[in-house]
């Protein structure tokens, strides 16, 4: 999400966005649990819905035994569960006001719906028995729980106002980093390989049963010449993280996206696939087929060390993309592009750097 929106990861906005799945999944647990001992639950005995707004006040007042004139009965609430149940409630949503007023810096009017209808769809799952997972419901629908969760949601955005000012300011988090020194990584390479491996290996299938011969090769020019050829050095993968082919001159030419992909998928992945079709295999002699698998897993071994020092040495340059003249570039939003621009280099002239 961050290549797409910002071309980059930024680990300031990383943390924060870590932090919300964190607090998501333990509000999530923190609701539903404990489960009950077996999918075939027995029906909650009386109402599964309690309709009622504020409930949980008289509830509150009836169990303590408030006396409006004697204060020292308040201290009776520090005894009642319903007190805690409703004030935990409330605790439960200030983390999700606090994301929507610092990071997302939503209005005060969608911090209040989000809240509700955060609330609301846990109230759902749980009326539903985790939307039929359970055979009943374990826990009942409480309007109350709306009001509290929506309560928490909006202290939690007041909060995230008074402290924004001691916290690091997220639209300007792009104007500190140098942009145009940012580099593309090998995470971020790996990202879009496992992209494009899905989607060029279901192609590659489509093709072979068709019944068509060359199936490996015909996906393999398609998807990795032609395509990024048409698309300006872009695959499925690379458009997701944002990154793309490039001359180190320019515009890639047909002839750098073939000697590129020869040497990745054609000389080195291409001699994997040769030896384990029996249709090439079979055209072999004996010795040919009991001495290239060992060949095959030396230059694995080579090629598993010279990626390994790359990565170690932060080196992005590959040998067959020193070889074809290619190499990967970031296509960089457009309000980052200016920032890019306005910091050092031109964007379209940086390349391959860890993020």
């Amino acid at each position: 999400m961050q290549y797409r929106r910002h071309g980059y990861i930024n680990k300031i906005r990383a943390l924060v966005l870590y932090l919300l799945l964190l607090y998501l999944l333990n509000a999530f647990y923190l609701i539903m649990l404990p489960f009950p001992a077996s999918r075939h639950n027995l029906p909650l005995s009386g109402n599964l819905i309690q309709p009622v707004p504020l409930q949980f006040l008289q509830d509150i007042a009836d169990s303590a035994g408030l006396l409006p004139e004697t204060p020292s009965s308040y201290l009776t609430l520090l005894r009642e569960p319903a007190f805690y149940q409703a004030v935990f409630n409330v605790i439960l949503t200030i983390p999700f006001g606090i994301f929507l007023g610092y990071y997302f810096q939503t209005r005060w009017v969608v911090c209040i719906l989000l809240s509700f209808v955060l609330s609301l769809m846990f109230e759902i799952t749980q009326i539903t028995g985790i939307y039929g997972y359970f055979d009943h419901p374990y826990r009942i629908f409480d309007v109350d729980d709306l009001i509290t969760n929506t309560l928490g949601g909006i202290i939690g955005y007041r909060i995230a106002l008074w402290i924004s000012g001691l916290l690091p300011k997220i639209d300007q988090l792009d104007s500190r980093e140098d942009l145009s020194a940012k580099k593309v990584s090998y995470t971020r390479r790996a990202i879009a390989f496992m992209t494009d491996f899905f989607v060029w290996v279901t192609g590659a299938l489509l093709i072979n049963s068709l019944s068509l011969p060359g199936a490996y090769w015909i996906s393999t020019f398609i998807y990795f010449v032609l395509i990024p050829y048409v698309t300006r050095g872009r695959t499925l993968g690379k458009w997701i993280v944002r990154i793309r082919i490039s001359g180190l001159e320019g515009r890639t030419t047909l002839w750098s996206l073939t000697v590129r992909y020869v040497l990745l998928y054609g000389i080195w992945l291409g001699a994997h696939t040769l030896i384990i079709n029996p249709s090439w295999s079979g055209h072999l002699d004996s010795g040919w087929t009991a001495g290239i698998p060992g060949l095959l897993l030396i230059c694995d071994m080579i090629f598993c060390i010279h990626l390994a020092l790359k990565v170690f040495k932060r080196d992005p340059v590959l040998f067959y993309e020193r070889i074809s003249g290619t190499t990967n570039a970031i296509t960089w939003p457009e309000k980052q592009r200016e920032l890019a621009d306005y910091t050092g280099q031109p964007s379209n002239s940086m390349r391959n750097q860890v993020d």
